[in-house]
């Protein structure tokens, strides 16, 4: 079993400050075990007392909380009841900053909360006269700008279903997504910055807009410092015509379980499955995770490093419903080598920030200290999400970061659009481990023959239904490809294919994905574990390994990227497996190590273990346009792995 020490506590007065706190008590208990218990043997009784505590405006209240609670897939939540997603997110009005976009190049706009409300009622206003109503779907081809969220609440108004991509999708990228869910309206840019160039988005959008039948309006909001205003493509209009100023602000009242948003999964196994989640188990789930997990409050600058075509940007645009101030940025996280979102986060009183684990391992390799160089007395909390954080990175954050900080690792997905496991502002960090297991959230570690562990490896599920769960997957008439999904290892239980363990603490800490776990002699062993090792080399950036078919069994091969100019010598190789060997165990010392140049990822930035397992084997991988740098798998071809090891 684990024995992670703690390295972060609130203090009595922060914890007592906190809305978890008041929610708790107003219960009448007096620890988090005990309000979590409460939230799962009670699960309906949490819900509404949920909604009652985050001021959920039904337009029609639910004549049952929950039916058919045996059932994840068919589980009725508020089954009657009608709301609206945008209207609890442009709830708040006022002159203060509900959004605040930075750009790589130095571009700084900031939009109160009444000029967002009369934003989205003008773009709603231009959707209706494009002939857009409920249940039609709106497509945004978009940077991690203020007009996306401005677009996606528009869409959600009127109860049409929104779906995003980042600009950096190719055109095949895009028409795997979009082609299936055949939008009617696509909103773009002419282009967008990254690391330092600037990028044309037009021929992409051209060719987007002819491989797409359906759509029928394609509106695109100049980004670039010298965009145009006119586009010689009749088919495109601009943002500013688009929009009809003056209108009113309305919101069509809906289902509960009404789509809202078209999420997809990663798509390198394939084309990608379209998800479809609702109104009201989005809003729930989302408003459970910023009011209580995360303590978002109006008082707070919420900043989480995203593009839109990851769910994180899905989770942050919530923090609207709380009023709090969105601080949106577009870019690269290492331009002005690696300081830009810090010098942004000191300008901006940024109180939470959210990255990626590579994010912070990655600031640490390049010796970035922004406790040293940047004064951030408000930020409270730093969230990391997309892989497994390492132990030393949580020595790292508070080391180089801030020592008073809430360091909330977190875990779950596109697929619940929320978290299964996250932080919580009453507990103390414990080093390696995510705070616990969310509110209403039913999760337990399964071994393979499906009994609950405890400080045991197995795969994370969840037993009992929760609101956030998919409301199904487009064109999926069936379920059956719903139901293959999550549900085939354990018939009822949702298998979310993590590798993780459940502390006796009520922690957990995840070992990598379940597919992509190694099996040497039989053995499981979680990616992660080998990750946190090798990566504590400073002459390693990055590492990924696979189990490769070999003699009648899986040998667990390595391959590293190492930092520029070096070479992976026998004295390098030795050291690699040495630190693996004496952390872990000799099942996890790779049988061969092998240097690349570079390691492919998704576009949202997670590595993908499968893809280079297929390459390794001679397999086809079957959509390239979901990864980022699909030229790094070249790496992988016609690498000498058989030989005499």
């Amino acid at each position: 079993m684990s024995e992670n020490p703690i390295i972060w506590s609130p203090s009595d007065e922060r914890a007592q400050a906190t809305a978890m706190y008041r929610f708790m008590r107003a219960r009448g208990f007096d620890n988090y075990d005990e309000l979590y218990s409460w939230s799962i043997d009670n699960s309906p009784a949490f819900w509404e007392a949920l909604c009652e505590f985050c001021d959920v405006q039904f337009d029609k209240r639910a004549d049952t909380t929950l039916a058919r609670p045996g059932n994840i897939m068919d589980a009725g939540w508020f089954s009657g009841s009608t709301l609206n997603f945008a209207a609890h997110l442009t709830r708040h009005t006022g002159q203060r900053a509900a959004i605040v976009f930075c750009g790589e190049n130095g571009a700084r706009r900031e939009i109160s909360f009444d000029a967002l409300r009369e934003s989205v009622a003008a773009v709603a206003a231009g959707l209706r006269d494009a002939g857009v109503g409920i249940g039609d779907r709106v497509g945004g081809f978009l940077p991690n700008c203020p007009e996306a969220v401005i677009a996606m609440l528009a869409t959600a108004s009127i109860g049409a279903t929104w779906s995003s991509c980042s600009p950096d999708f190719g055109v095949n990228g895009v028409v795997d997504r979009f082609g299936q869910i055949e939008p009617k309206v696509l909103f773009a840019t002419d282009g967008y910055y990254y690391n330092g160039k600037r990028i044309d988005s037009l021929p992409v959008v051209a060719g987007i807009v002819e491989n797409i039948p359906s759509i029928e309006a394609t509106v695109i909001a100049p980004f670039l410092a010298d965009g145009p205003d006119a586009f010689p493509d009749a088919a495109f209009v601009t943002w500013s015509d688009f929009q009809k100023p003056g209108a009113t602000l309305t919101f069509e009242a809906v289902p509960f379980n009404h789509p809202l948003y078209i999420m997809y999964s990663s798509g390198t196994t394939g084309v990608p499955k379209c998800i479809v989640h609702g109104h009201g188990g989005t809003l729930l789930q989302l408003l459970k995770e910023h009011a209580l997990q995360t303590d978002v409050s109006d008082k707070d600058r919420v900043f989480y490093f995203t593009t839109c075509g990851w769910m994180m940007w899905n989770w942050l645009v919530v923090g609207l419903a709380q009023g709090a101030t969105l601080i949106l940025f577009d870019g690269s996280p290492f331009f002005d080598e690696g300081h830009g979102l810090w010098k942004m986060a000191e300008r901006e009183r940024v109180t939470v920030f959210g990255t990626s684990a590579k994010y912070i391992s990655a600031l640490e390799k390049a010796g970035v200290r922004p406790a040293d160089d940047y004064k951030l007395p408000g930020l409270r909390a730093v969230l990391s999400t997309g892989s497994p954080l390492a132990p030393e990175s949580f020595d790292f954050v508070y080391d180089a970061i801030g020592s008073d900080l809430q360091l909330s690792s977190i875990a779950g997905g596109t697929d619940i659009i929320s978290c299964f496991a996250i932080g919580n502002p009453m507990l103390p960090v414990r080093r390696g481990e995510l705070q616990c297991r969310g509110l209403g959230m039913a999760v337990q570690i399964f071994d393979e023959s499906g009994n609950a562990v405890v400080g045991q490896q197995g795969e994370l599920v969840c037993t009992q239904p929760f609101p956030s769960a998919p409301v199904c997957f487009w064109n999926d008439d069936d379920g059956s490809r719903y139901r293959h999904a999550y549900f085939e290892s354990f018939p009822g239980v949702w298998a979310h294919g993590d590798f993780a363990e459940l502390t006796a603490r009520g922690g957990l800490i995840i070992y990598g994905r379940s597919d992509a776990v190694l099996n040497p002699g039989g053995v499981r062993i979680g990616t992660a574990e080998i990750y946190r090792q090798v990566e504590k080399l400073d002459e390693v950036v990055e590492s990924i390994a696979i189990g490769q078919n070999w003699n009648d069994d899986v040998r667990v091969v390595l391959f590293v990227l190492l930092r520029p100019a070096l070479e992976l010598d026998d004295d390098l190789q030795s050291r690699i497996r040495k630190v693996i060997r004496d952390n872990t165990t000799p099942r996890h010392v790779p049988a061969k190590i092998v240097a690349v140049t570079d390691i492919p990822r998704t576009k949202s930035g997670k590595i993908v273990e499968l893809a280079v397992r297929s390459v390794v084997h001679g397999e086809a991988v079957k959509n390239t346009e979901a990864l980022a740098n699909p030229e790094a798998l070249d790496n992988f071809r016609g690498i000498a792995l058989l030989d005499e090891d």
